[in-house]
């Protein structure tokens, strides 16, 4: 049952009193082609339900399991860039519990010796660097996904649909070093920051493709005991992450502090209500009754191997960001927005590769671009602007062949049509007109034609030259470049002396 959804206002103070205890499980499905252990396709979106499927999937009786090469590849490729240990030995086991959602009866897992051990993450909270533990990085399958009828705790009815059974899961379990809601977010994000670097995870927390479950204690401020250990299970976005979370915050500190008990349980977010909702007791590895599965061999791991799936890891976010910085003298924050993703951080490379001038180069795609971007739900990759034709157009702006407000109109035409920017200003004729003497004439046609604006620009009202630069500008059809026409004016228009 709920308990009800507690305010927000009373977190700060539930903060000062009690202090969280908080450790992430992350699930990621792998970027294979075929699932873990028989040969039906990994990417299963748009399929009629239950038709990505396979005696091996399904566990009917005499279907034998083989382990997908690619999988453990990626997983100890994540532990390398996590900086765990690589056992070189191995094994998969059975879990065995019941839930609709897996046909076997059991999952097969593993236990006891997992493909990576220990490791940290780096992230940042607040402007302030942190790191977290990893306690392993382990290897499984996903199981099938549920519709329920509704709500999902209050709904009559569910299907279920095995498509996804079977998929390679990557589990990355942290220690419980996190100590608020927005510490464990700001977790979350660098991990799934860490896995499209790598190439091992689309990032799709909406979909399903990574999802996370928290654990959560609270202790006495000063204390370093542990308590009652909650599970909220299926977290599947970065606010939903940290709403949970600070629910639990306030739930559990309400009912210490009224000296009711807590139970270490499962838990539920239900976004109707905005709070957690009990869903079970919860399991101790005991209950899951682990074994090594019979059907599968232990696996052995050459040193040599290892070593060359580190050699893969390629260059990570924050060393990334920290090259850009040193490279072009950006800022922290516009190295961290250029490095967010992989494909824009290589974007922005080759813009500046391409002879744009980098402050230049980040301050149009963190602004221009990610606008053109959300407003027409279009990524850098579908916008159809390469970055060789956007460096182009910025070469022009910072050589004040082209008004920023021109390229502007032209980056918003282009975005989404393939139509090449630099082109449109040559075929169009839009090239910025500097030259002092050919302004000179437009300058003084302009004060001849408003002499009252001339007149009060000369008594120091400043706002009348904008009607001024207007009109030259107009005369110009926006090529003029409106810096060099402001001080023409002001050198032909000089203040009179006060009285």
């Amino acid at each position: 049952m709920s308990e009800g959804a507690l305010r927000a206002s009373d977190l700060g103070p539930a903060l000062a009193r009690w202090e969280p205890v908080i450790g992430l499980e992350v699930h990621a499905q792998l970027l294979t082609r075929s699932k873990m252990f028989c040969g039906c396709r990994a990417d299963y979106a748009g399929l009629p339900p239950n038709t990505n499927t396979c005696p091996t999937c399904l566990g009917l009786p005499g279907a034998l399991p083989v382990a997908n090469a690619e999988a453990i590849r990626q997983t100890v490729r994540t532990g390398c860039a996590l900086q765990s240990r690589i056992p070189l030995h191995s094994k998969f086991d059975r879990k065995n519990y019941f839930y609709p959602d897996l046909p076997k009866g059991y999952q097969i897992s593993q236990y006891d010796l997992p493909l990576c051990v220990g490791g940290w993450l780096e992230f940042e909270v607040a402007g302030v660097e942190r790191a977290a533990r990893i306690t392993r990085v382990h290897l499984e399958e996903d199981a099938g996904k549920l519709f329920h009828g509704g709500e999902i705790h209050h709904g009559g009815s569910s299907l279920v649909d095995l498509n996804r059974a079977g998929v390679p899961l990557m589990e990355i379990v942290g220690e419980p070093d996190l100590r608020t809601p927005q510490e464990a977010r700001a977790y979350l994000v660098a991990l799934r920051q860490l896995l499209l670097y790598l190439g091992v995870n689309d990032g799709n927390m909406e979909e399903g493709s990574l999802r996370c479950d928290a654990n959560i204690s609270l202790r006495p401020r000063g204390d370093d005991g542990l308590g009652v250990r909650t599970e909220v299970k299926n977290l599947n976005s970065f606010r939903i992450l940290q709403r949970a979370l600070e629910q639990e915050v306030l739930r559990q500190a309400a009912r210490l502090e009224a000296q009711l008990p807590l139970r270490q349980e499962t838990r539920g977010w239900s976004e109707a209500e905005g709070t957690t909702v009990a869903q079970r007791s919860k399991e101790a590895a005991d209950d899951y009754r682990y074994f090594p599965d019979p059907d599968l061999p232990p696996l052995t791991l050459s040193p040599a191997w290892v070593e060359t799936v580190r050699a893969e890891v390629p260059e990570l976010p924050r060393a990334r960001a920290l090259r850009l910085r040193q490279a072009h003298g950006l800022s922290h924050e516009e190295a961290r927005g250029l490095t967010e993703r992989p494909r824009e951080a290589d974007y922005f490379e080759r813009v500046v590769g391409a002879g744009a001038p980098a402050a230049v180069a980040a301050a149009w795609q963190l602004n221009e671009l990610a606008g053109l971007c959300q407003r027409t739900h279009r990524s850098l990759e579908a916008s159809g602007l390469t970055p060789e034709q956007l460096a182009r157009l910025l070469v022009l702006v910072d050589c004040r062949e082209v008004s920023g407000a021109t390229a502007k109109e032209l980056l918003a035409e282009a975005f989404g049509s393939g139509a090449d920017p630099a082109e449109l200003v040559e075929a169009r004729g839009l090239r910025q007109v500097s030259d002092e003497a050919a302004l000179t004439v437009h300058v003084e046609a302009a004060i001849e034609a408003q002499p009252k604006a001339a007149q009060d620009y000369r008594a120091g009202n400043d706002r009348a030259l904008a009607a001024l630069v207007g009109q030259v500008m107009g005369a110009t059809r926006g090529r003029g470049d409106a810096r060099v026409v402001s001080r023409l004016l002001r050198e032909r228009l000089p203040r009179d002396p006060p009285s």
